[in-house]
């Protein structure tokens, strides 16, 4: 049996606040920051918004799932880097019936979207077929060694 021990990257952070404008489409919005401002290893730290359309794929589930409405945004949460982003939002309608999954294109912002991303300075983040999974999952690297094919965790 493998152990459930991985090893632990340590990293200093610097964060970065954005406010994404009515009719921005949070992916492009997010991928756009990261490219602007070099971002590797970025993360999630906090958001608060709206949305009128939600593009989500709930686990499990291959199909895209697409509402369109007034939405609130409850969580959004995940990791960037500039290969994939790995995001789960949450969602509430105006009758407070939420709805979540992974956040695909397709979501759009309604009034704000005010957002708080962490880069973690020292290592980067990339995309590697895990062979237990079946998907492609997070690999950490050191920020001087930034070749997922490597295989370093």
């Amino acid at each position: 049996m493998m152990s459930s021990l991985r090893p632990v990257s340590v990293s200093t952070a610097k964060f970065y606040s954005v406010r994404l404008v009515p009719g921005d489409e949070v992916l492009k919005g997010l991928q756009s920051i990261l490219s602007d401002h070099g971002l590797k290893a970025a993360f999630i730290a906090g958001c608060v918004g709206s949305l009128t359309d939600v593009a989500i794929r709930f686990a499990g589930n291959p199909n895209l799932q697409k509402y369109s409405g007034k939405f609130e945004v409850v969580s959004l949460i995940g990791t960037l880097d500039d290969s994939a982003p790995h995001l789960h939002l949450c969602v509430s309608d105006e009758n407070g019936s939420v709805i979540g999954g992974h956040l695909l294109e397709g979501c759009t912002v309604r009034t704000t979207l005010e957002v708080v991303l962490g880069e973690l300075e020292d290592v980067t983040f990339a995309r590697k077929h895990c062979e237990l999974s079946g998907y492609p999952e997070l690999i950490i690297l050191p920020r001087s060694q930034d070749h997922p094919e490597d295989g370093a965790q």
